[in-house]
């Protein structure tokens, strides 16, 4: 198992539900958030679970927070698992505005280019071990495009097409990368998306469901089943029948 953890977005969701998972007697774990409240509750939880906690409370678009935090935690905790999870959403206006070029930057800077800059900063100390795995949370998005946010579609799309490409360039070396691509899960993030959400599960389902796809060292972890198999055929389907089947979960987004 995993003895030093480190997760991004673990104040709510997915993120925090795989800190409690993973927490115990003899692991330390590295959480970071942006919401002081949310992510002093999580660390509180973890600590009672006997895991030793570092919290980190920045927006990944801080560079030097980020690589700061980073290099202090393997400095006293070699990472094994890092759970690359960060992430917003941003889409379409109950007005019908869509997303402005601001909100489009933000998505992409965060999602994506935060994502990267978290694996570069624990990767060259991975390798130098020869070992540990990398986990990236993408989302179906990913596969299936949603016409209420772009860039949230194309950050995931980009998360996605890194973390394969990623792996194939680290096979042999010890480090394994897996992505996520899950469909909707409880979060904050899910709180903000105004609209239908099949499929729905909740955080501690999704957890588990991914720790079961890291052990298994899965290339891609997708689920709900269903629509994860939907998405995966969405590009050979007529653009016609893609807006047909998807008219029903159209949404718009509270940024609250």
């Amino acid at each position: 198992m995993f003895g030093n953890i480190v997760i991004t977005g673990a104040s709510s969701g997915i993120g925090a539900a795989l800190a409690k998972l993973y927490a115990g007697p003899g692991v330390a774990l590295g959480v970071v958030g942006r919401d002081p409240g949310r992510l002093g509750a999580v660390g509180t939880d973890l600590r009672a679970a006997g895991a030793e906690v570092r919290e980190g409370l920045f927006d990944l678009r801080d560079r030097p927070a980020l690589t700061g935090f980073l290099a202090g935690f393997e400095a006293d905790h070699p990472v094994d698992l890092l759970i690359v999870n960060a992430g917003v959403l941003d889409g379409r206006r109950a007005d019908g505005a869509l997303e402005t070029a601001d909100a489009a930057r933000r998505v992409i800077d965060i999602n994506l280019l935060g994502a990267v800059d978290t694996v570069q900063a624990v990767l060259p100390s991975m390798l130098g071990r020869g070992r540990g795995h990398i986990v990236l949370v993408s989302s179906l998005a990913a596969l299936s495009p949603v016409a209420d946010a772009p860039a949230y579609s194309a950050s995931k799309a980009g998360l996605l097409a890194y973390g394969k490409a990623l792996r194939a360039a680290l096979a042999g070396t010890g480090v394994h990368v897996s992505v996520v691509c899950p469909g909707y899960v409880e979060s904050a993030m899910t709180d903000s998306h105004i609209g239908k959400q099949p499929g729905k599960m909740s955080s501690e389902a999704a957890a588990r469901l991914i720790a079961t796809g890291i052990a298994r060292r899965k290339q891609v972890i997708g689920f709900p089943r269903v629509l994860y198999m939907l998405a995966l055929i969405t590009p050979f389907v007529p653009e016609a029948i893609n807006r047909l089947a998807t008219k029903d979960i159209r949404f718009h987004v509270d940024p609250r």
